[in-house]
């Protein structure tokens, strides 16, 4: 890591890091570098190439590579934090919740890859604790939605997962708007979970971007693909795009 960058603090109870796991690592970066005016530093290896994007100074986001011939579907990950990923690693399984890898000790702290009972797939997180969640800067993931069938069920399980009644409601709070479950942590809407049965179960990464037109155009002229025109919403300008390498992901302008 650079002297300039910072790295984004686990908090716990709350989406706080995003990793995509790509075919090939140039490519992704050759995709994403562009259209969010990402730089990248290099980052742990132990499990292959593994690359930090970096916003205005802060790691925002991480990119590895597949290896070892392994196929899977090049996919955005969202990571919860947590200050035990042991304990919270139990409670996926009390409550039907399917533990993939993990939890695993890495540079940063420890992590896990699971999935709800739905099969939405999701990380844990445990790292140095801090208050920060995402930066306001273009580039930056922004904004987090589980997709699912029955959001208040999916509620449900990640509330009791990650303890979300436990936490201190001056920094972490539940609430319901324009029809989604919402969490806001340190005052500010950071993730949804809201109902969709045309799509499988998933949580989808927004990153913010100056103006959502133009995004779609250049991710187009870079390979990528639109899954979803612009449209406005409660949140803002989304558009949902598929990058060069078939991977899914959100682009919000507020």
């Amino acid at each position: 890591m650079s002297e300039q960058s910072v790295r984004v603090r686990c908090v716990p109870a709350a989406p706080c890091w995003v990793s995509l796991m790509a075919q090939e690592l140039e490519a992704a970066k050759g995709f994403y570098g562009p259209l969010l005016g990402w730089d990248f530093e290099a980052g742990p290896d132990r499990w292959g190439p593994y690359a930090r994007a970096v916003v205005d100074g802060v790691e925002v986001a991480g990119i590895g590579a597949v290896t070892g011939g392994w196929q899977q579907p090049v996919a955005w990950t969202t990571y919860f934090g947590t200050d035990a990923a042991d304990g919270t690693a139990d409670r996926v399984r009390e409550r039907g919740g399917t533990l993939a890898v993990g939890p695993l000790a890495f540079d940063a702290g420890r992590l896990a890859l699971a999935a709800d009972p739905a099969g939405a797939a999701f990380g844990i997180w445990e790292g140095d604790l801090g208050s920060a969640t995402w930066v306001d800067s273009p580039g930056a993931p922004v904004w987090i939605e589980l997709r699912t069938a029955d959001p208040f069920a999916a509620a449900m399980f990640y509330g009791e997962v990650f303890l979300w009644d436990g936490q201190d409601p001056r920094r972490f709070e539940v609430r319901y708007e324009n029809e989604r479950v919402v969490l806001r942590s340190e005052g500010r809407s950071v993730a949804a979970l809201r109902r969709a049965s045309e799509v499988a179960p998933h949580w989808e990464v927004f990153f913010s971007v100056a103006d959502t037109d133009l995004a779609v155009k250049r991710a187009l002229s870079l390979g990528g693909g639109v899954a979803e025109p612009p449209v406005d919403n409660p949140y803002g300008r989304v558009a949902r795009l598929r990058d060069a390498e078939g991977g899914f992901f959100s682009v919000i302008s507020r």
